[in-house]
């Protein structure tokens, strides 16, 4: 048998296992259906911005996990990273992620926050024990409180907020993270006081870069999750063409980013251009990172908002 063979059997051994990976995720997303729900449908609300707390994101100081009883209640299927459901001191019920992921998702879940759009609430716990699995570090502990109700997922194509600038926007900050698994199973219905809340439940893949090839099954090579200096390199906007924005993204339903609009980027830079260095920082630094990867990773937020904001500043206006 040829070396050349042997490369070329290797090639099409990868490609179709990255085919039946798509192919079966594809059958595991199809599985989780929208639940029909009743309340006033929410995807984002105005916040203070300037005064947000992104060391501690959306559960604030009170919703902070009592760490000093954990019990076990059973392990979590599905999805990339190893999971846990566990009780806190207070008998309150979180579920525990293992992996690169808690880091990015931990951050991601902050600055998403931080400018109105829904998520869970979460903590990063550096280090942790949990009786009878094991020790473990970055653990990201994802709230599950008994007053929100866990509705079912929602599509990034069918949903109550198609067209609007909120859900555009969105559409963006998943190109701004580099979250490249844009998929309706990572998308929750939270329903409380009679609101149904559109979020993000799973932004794992963030904080990385996507695959170098838009095509189905092949933007899937060369791809990564909670890599900084991955996320610093890599491109964000690459220009604007007949009032439409053109990203770099490439990854799970990317072609939902293919008609945001100047204004729709307009928006969502009004928002970001309000976090301060410090929130920025801080965000990263609830996710545990290291002194260095905290400054990359700043560093590079700040460069992409500063990209959205240039490219959609009206032109000769110096607005």
């Amino acid at each position: 048998m040829s070396l050349q063979f042997k490369r070329l059997s290797g090639i099409a051994l990868i490609l179709f296992l990255c085919f039946a990976s798509g192919a079966a995720q594809g059958d595991k997303d199809k599985t989780k259906k929208s639940t029909a729900t009743t309340g006033t449908p929410v995807l984002w609300e105005a916040t203070d911005i300037a005064s947000y707390d992104t060391s501690l994101g959306p559960g604030g100081a009170d919703m902070q996990p009592d760490l000093s009883h954990i019990t076990f209640v059973r392990e979590e299927t599905g999805g990339f990273s190893k999971k846990y459901r566990i009780k806190d001191g207070a008998g309150h019920t979180w579920v525990a992620k293992i992996g690169p992921e808690a880091q990015s998702e931990t951050a991601a879940v902050r600055l998403v926050s931080a400018i109105g759009y829904k998520t869970d609430i979460n903590y990063l716990v550096p280090r942790m024990t949990i009786p009878t699995v094991g020790d473990f570090t970055n653990v990201r502990l994802e709230a599950r409180p008994d007053d929100v109700k866990r509705q079912g997922t929602w599509s990034w194509s069918d949903n109550p907020f198609k067209g609007t600038k909120e859900l555009q926007g969105l559409k963006i900050m998943m190109a701004f993270l580099n979250n490249w698994d844009m998929k309706e199973a990572n998308n929750v219905i939270l329903e409380k006081d009679g609101k149904d809340y559109y979020a993000i439940s799973d932004l794992g893949a963030s904080f990385g870069k996507t695959g170098p090839v838009g095509l189905p099954i092949f933007w899937r090579i060369g791809r990564n999750r909670n890599e900084p200096e991955s996320y610093a390199d890599s491109d964000f906007v690459k220009g604007v063409k007949s009032g439409k924005i053109k990203f770099a993204y490439v990854g799970k339903n990317a072609a939902e980013d293919k008609d945001i609009t100047v204004a729709d980027g307009r928006w969502l830079a009004d928002l970001l251009v309000q976090l301060s260095d410090k929130q920025i920082h801080d965000a990263f630094l609830a996710a545990n990172y290291s002194d260095a990867d905290i400054q990359t990773l700043s560093a590079a937020v700040r460069a992409r908002i500063r990209a959205l904001d240039l490219a959609t500043k009206a032109p000769n206006t110096g607005e």
